[in-house]
């Protein structure tokens, strides 16, 4: 890789509920990524993808966050970060980028989207603004095996799954 590349922006994806914003940097196989959080800002840059390019975004926020709360977790396949809103009672912010420009690199996560009216949600994410316990089922606070990582040793490899049934034919 030469030192002289540009930079490019990774695909970002976003969705909010009540107190938090979340984030996902689609961004695979990216090392050791390089993730700030400002009051107003949100600043990434890390080498990954197929042909490990040099990515790098400084997204400027609708409103503030509380940068000491807002956490990152790398995930080998994507970087998904939970920006906690410094005020957790405000509405919902109408976009992720402060001064209302469109990115053609953002998109919302309607996956991860909950409604600022809907009061639960079937995820178990929910949507009363629990930083701790989010970010808990997310795995980044402990609560798991190896600091949150799955554990798939007691999978039975040789298990017939009913994916590997045949399909019927076509009429």
């Amino acid at each position: 890789m030469s030192s002289t590349q540009t930079p490019l922006p990774p695909s970002v994806m976003w969705a909010q509920r009540t107190g938090v914003v979340l984030v996902t940097i689609n961004l695979e196989d990216c090392k050791e990524p390089d993730v700030k959080f400002e009051k107003d800002s949100l600043y990434f840059k890390g080498v990954g993808g197929v042909e490990q390019k040099l990515y790098e975004v400084k997204i400027p926020l609708y409103k503030e966050i509380d940068p000491e709360k807002s956490k990152s977790f790398n995930r080998g396949r994507c970087i998904e970060v939970i920006l906690a809103k410094a005020k957790t009672d405000e509405p919902y912010w109408p976009s992720l980028t402060a001064g209302g420009k469109k990115h053609h690199w953002l998109k919302c996560d309607f996956n991860k989207w909950q409604d600022e009216d809907e009061s639960g949600d079937e995820s178990g994410l929910g949507g009363g603004g629990d930083l701790e316990e989010m970010m808990r089922q997310m795995g980044g606070l402990g609560g798991g095996p190896a600091g949150g990582k799955p554990n798939f040793d007691d999978l039975d490899v040789n298990e017939e799954d009913s994916d590997d049934e045949d399909l019927p034919d076509l009429e």
